[in-house]
């Protein structure tokens, strides 16, 4: 279950800070109105079910419209409970959530690299950000990029690899903003569909 298609959904696009580190998750409330904290942790199996369903809204709702009813049902139809909880027991999967009063706001998954890139220097692969529509400009996102970044250096990785959907603009100027490069060309599928997508680089 893997490679399944990074994009920001309905988060504003930030830079990283000037040195191009990330600085962790900001304090609790930023981006948002007092009594309003978002908060970040590390996942748990329980988040498994809520993680899927806001996986399944924000996909329909960016890219339901591109697809027959069956694609898209056999699409889906991967991502039963057993297969989120053997990817989650993966060694070097890794999944951040954030979180407000209502519940999930947005999570950002990062793993083994599955891409076909070219070979070269240790990389970690993005392999999901999605957020929650209220998640729009809270600066969730931005938090959830900098901790992959983190992660990754921490694990000695020199790189972050994704796919983005080669229509799907603001998700390529989101990554382009924070450094992301376009390397080459992949064939995402969906059901009997298959989209194209660019596969993008970040130095750290």
């Amino acid at each position: 279950m893997s490679s399944d298609r990074a994009h920001p959904s309905a988060a504003s696009p930030l830079p990283l800070s000037p040195d191009g580190r990330g600085k962790g998750p900001p304090a609790e409330g930023s981006g948002k109105g007092e009594g309003d904290a978002i908060h970040y942790r590390d996942t748990t199996p329980a988040d498994l079910p809520a993680i899927d369903a806001l996986f399944r809204d924000s996909f329909v709702a960016t890219f339901g419209h591109l697809y027959r009813p069956a694609d898209l049902a056999a699409f889906l139809g991967k991502f039963t409970p057993e297969a989120w909880a053997e990817e989650f027991a993966t060694p070097g999967v890794a999944i951040r959530i954030a979180e407000d009063a209502e519940g999930l706001l947005g999570y950002c998954k990062i793993g083994p690299v599955t891409l076909p890139v070219e070979p070269g220097p240790p990389a970690i692969e993005l392999r999901q950000l999605y957020l929650d529509a209220r998640g729009k400009g809270s600066g969730a996102a931005q938090a959830l990029i900098d901790w992959a970044v983190e992660t990754a250096r921490a694990q000695a990785a020199e790189r972050i690899v994704l796919s983005v959907y080669v229509d799907n603009h603001r998700a390529k100027r989101f990554y382009a903003r924070l450094g992301f490069r376009e390397i080459g060309i992949y064939h995402f599928r969906v059901g009997d569909h298959l989209d194209e997508d660019r596969l993008m680089s970040l130095d750290l």
